[in-house]
């Protein structure tokens, strides 16, 4: 008997997002695979992100336009509004890379608990930057586990789908600025089988909200940190974050 494909439900949030909410889209629905559910949180936008939206009606399977808490209080309403066997966030400004990610992803085995990859960067005028493991000090492990997050956010949020049999909610009362970290770290914990989809799966256009509110963001990292991986061990770990940061700017500048 042929196996199921799962069914994936993709969420994108967005809030004032005319100028990139229409790549998205196109990137999302042009998928070859098919056993999609496609939903779309919208924070009342006053600009015409609605009128982006109300175009492709036709290609969504769930929206709402409301007010909301802020980024991560819209990506829980998403979680709730999900009916897919995994959840996975493109908000907008993302793009799925190829239109073929989401049907190699599950091509080899269909079985994982999280599927993740490598991401691309791009600055706010295209420009590419290259992917995350070159243009940053962050290098995607091989085989991701939890442990492997305790010196920051080695895979990106656009770039991980998980079961949603182990997706939690966003903790974003306690954590306002860095919850996708703390999610992802809850998510790795839970996963029994992580699959490497050994592709490029995701375009990120930097400048999104933890570059926003950097400062409070990482402060916010470390406190998440500090709850998973313990006092100690997170203030080793952040001398050698702070060691690794200035080695990658100093090799940037040389030219390696």
């Amino acid at each position: 008997m042929a196996q199921t494909l799962p069914k994936v439900s993709i969420i994108t949030v967005c809030f004032n997002a005319e100028k990139y909410l229409e790549r998205t889209i196109q990137s999302i629905i042009n998928q070859t695979y098919k056993n999609i559910e496609y939903i779309v949180v919208d924070g009342a936008s006053k600009d015409g992100t609605l009128d982006i939206i109300k175009k492709y009606e036709t290609h969504i399977t769930q929206w709402i336009s409301e007010p909301d808490k802020g980024l991560y209080d819209a990506m829980n309403k998403g979680i709730k509004m999900a009916t897919g066997d995994f959840v996975w966030f493109m908000n907008a400004g993302d793009e799925i890379r190829t239109t073929e990610v989401l049907a190699n992803m599950f091509a080899q085995d269909a079985t994982g608990e999280v599927y993740y990859g490598e991401t691309e960067f791009l600055d706010l005028d295209r420009n590419p930057l290259g992917i995350r493991s070159e243009a940053t000090p962050h290098k995607l492990p091989q085989n991701l586990q939890w442990k492997d997050m305790q010196r920051g956010m080695v895979v990106c949020h656009q770039s991980i789908l998980v079961h949603k049999r182990i997706v939690d909610p966003y903790d974003y009362e306690n954590h306002p600025y860095s919850a996708d970290i703390d999610w992802v770290i809850k998510a790795l914990k839970k996963s029994k089988k992580t699959i490497n989809s050994q592709q490029i799966v995701a375009i990120y256009l930097q400048g999104g909200f933890s570059r926003q509110h950097h400062k409070a963001s990482l402060k916010d990292r470390y406190q998440i940190l500090k709850k998973h991986y313990g006092f100690f061990k997170n203030l080793i770990n952040h001398a050698f974050i702070l060691i690794r940061g200035v080695w990658f700017v100093i090799r940037r500048r040389k030219g390696y």
